[in-house]
């Protein structure tokens, strides 16, 4: 019973130091491998037709302002008014019927002085991975800039690129470190689970009628 337990103790941490070092590989492969793709340099980007917008809930659970989303919105709202893009896709949850990111985020952008018309709502936008890909299954578009936080960008932009798809990275304002080490920390796990996507395969959870951008 003693020799079990003792093995079974070394094969779990065998494993947890297996875990450390692929969160390691997986963050430093995605830094590298799209360094050249995300910027906070509006002049550095390529024209593009469109713009996918990430998103995130415009309030925090304690109802205060979330900067992660106000950020974006500020962020896509001077993409837009550079040139840069002429249309934006608001790509983000609608799951519950109180819960409407897309919304939200198409709200704010027209309050931003964006058109309506130029606005486009993804409402199955659950994770990072649907809504790059279905900026290109359901919305036709094979190259975007993506708008978001840099960390967020990062993982965006890799996906995108894997999967055929010419996708740059606008780097909206990030907040403090000490708000975002929550977010920080999840990111750190959510990269690790990209390639963990990869290996099973897992595509967009819905896909749908296309919807066309003039």
């Amino acid at each position: 019973m003693r020799k079990f337990i003792k093995n079974t103790i070394k094969i779990f941490l065998l494993l947890f130091v297996a875990g450390i070092i692929f969160i390691i590989w997986s963050n430093f492969t995605i830094n590298n491998q799209t360094e050249d793709y995300v910027t906070s340099n509006i002049s550095t980007l390529p024209d593009e037709k469109t713009g996918l917008l990430l998103g995130t809930s415009k309030t925090l659970s304690n109802g205060n302002p979330n900067a992660y989303f106000f950020n974006r919105i500020e962020a896509a709202a001077e993409l837009y008014k550079s040139g840069k893009i002429k249309n934006i896709i608001v790509s983000g949850d609608n799951s519950k019927k109180d819960y409407n990111e897309p919304e939200e985020m198409k709200n704010e952008l027209i309050k931003a002085g964006v058109p309506a018309d130029k606005i486009f709502e993804d409402f199955a936008g659950f994770r990072t991975l649907d809504s790059v890909l279905r900026a290109k299954e359901i919305f036709g578009q094979n190259s975007y800039i993506i708008i978001s936080q840099r960390f967020h960008n990062e993982r965006a932009v890799y996906l995108a690129r894997k999967n055929g798809i010419e996708a740059w990275g606008y780097n909206a304002a990030d907040v403090n470190k000490y708000a975002g080490l929550k977010t920080n920390a999840r990111e750190k796990l959510a990269r690790a689970k990209v390639f963990w996507d990869f290996m099973f395969g897992v595509e967009p959870k819905f896909g749908g009628e296309k919807i066309l951008i003039p």
